[in-house]
């Protein structure tokens, strides 16, 4: 089971995204930086969804103070193709973050590649 966690401002609206896909393997939890950022570590958690209004800055700020800019990477206001995507899970991205207003475009693609390495 592939674990998904959402923070941010639409923490919500990304969860009920991904579950709407019905995706198999695939649990999503609503979480909050601090603790994702633990549970990440730990092992208890495989990937973070974050928001914020530009996807650049409050997405993802505690969680690369943490965890370390390595494993992070922020969509900002684009839109990623899906060979992107491919590409930062290859490199061992497991932290992402995006606008709120991309949430229907980013969500799905993003879940749906995940969930194919699972």
């Amino acid at each position: 089971m592939t674990t998904i966690l959402t923070g941010g401002v639409g923490k919500a609206e990304v969860a009920d995204t991904v579950e709407r896909l019905a995706l198999d393997g695939v649990e999503v939890v609503v979480s909050n930086d601090m603790d994702a950022a633990a549970r990440l570590r730990a092992g208890r958690a495989d990937y973070f969804l974050g928001t914020c209004q530009t996807g650049a800055g409050a997405s993802l700020g505690v969680l690369v103070g943490l965890l370390g800019s390595t494993v992070c990477h922020t969509f900002g206001r684009s839109v990623p193709s899906e060979s992107e995507i491919g590409t930062l899970l290859d490199q061992g991205k497991k932290v992402f973050g995006f606008a709120v207003d991309q949430i229907d475009a980013i969500t799905p693609a993003l879940a749906g590649a995940i969930a194919a390495r699972t």
